[in-house]
C-alpha cells in the first residue's frame, strides 16, 4: 500500500520552495516600506534653488576676495580671515564629517579687537578628512574646503580655490 502524499518528502518540498519565496519577498517589502530614503528630496525645486543660492555664497567670497588662516591646536580653533569682509562679524564655521555624521560641529564664532576668531571646542576633532564651511553670520559669502587634520601649522582657504 502507498502512503499518502502529505506523508512523503516531495510534496512537501516543492510546497517549501514558493513558500520560502514568498516570505523573502514580504520581509523585503518591509525593509523597502520601513525606512524613508534620505537621498529623495520631496520638494526638488526648492532644493535646487538654495543649491543656487550656495553657489552664489561662493562667488560672493571670491568677489570679496576673502582669504581665512585657520589654527588648530589644543582644541582651540583660531581663525582669521582677511579681504573686504565686515570687519568683526561674526561667522559660522562647520565641520562636517564625510561619514560620522555624529562627529559634526557647528560653532559660531565672534572675533576680538585684533579681528582674530577663537572657539574651544567641547569634543576634539578626530584625525582623518572633514568637509570645513565658513560663512558669515548673515548667510552673506561662503567658503568651503576639504581639509585634512592634524593642521601641522595653518592653513590657508582662498574662497573659490
Amino acid at each position: 500500500m502507498q502512503r499518502p502524499w502529505y506523508q512523503q518528502f516531495w510534496p512537501w518540498f516543492l510546497i517549501v520552495l514558493p513558500l520560502c519565496a514568498v516570505a523573502a519577498s514580504l520581509y523585503t517589502f518591509h525593509l523597502a516600506s520601513s525606512g524613508a530614503d534620505s537621498m529623495v528630496v520631496d520638494d526638488y525645486y526648492k532644493k535646487g534653488r538654495a543649491i543656487n543660492k550656495d553657489i552664489s555664497e561662493l562667488k560672493k567670497a571670491v568677489d570679496l576676495k576673502l582669504i581665512a588662516e585657520l589654527r588648530y591646536q589644543n582644541d582651540e580653533l583660531i581663525l582669521k580671515i582677511e579681504g573686504r569682509h565686515n570687519k568683526g562679524e561674526a561667522v559660522r564655521m562647520d565641520f562636517n564629517h564625510p561619514t560620522l555624521a555624529k562627529q559634526d560641529q557647528k560653532i559660531l564664532m565672534t572675533s576680538d579687537a585684533n579681528g582674530v576668531y577663537r572657539a574651544r571646542l567641547d569634543q576634539p576633532l578626530m584625525k582623518g578628512q572633514w568637509n570645513l564651511r565658513i560663512e558669515a553670520f548673515d548667510g552673506n559669502w561662503r567658503m568651503q574646503k576639504r581639509i585634512s587634520l592634524p593642521i601641522a601649522d595653518r592653513l590657508l582657504i582662498r574662497a573659490g580655490g
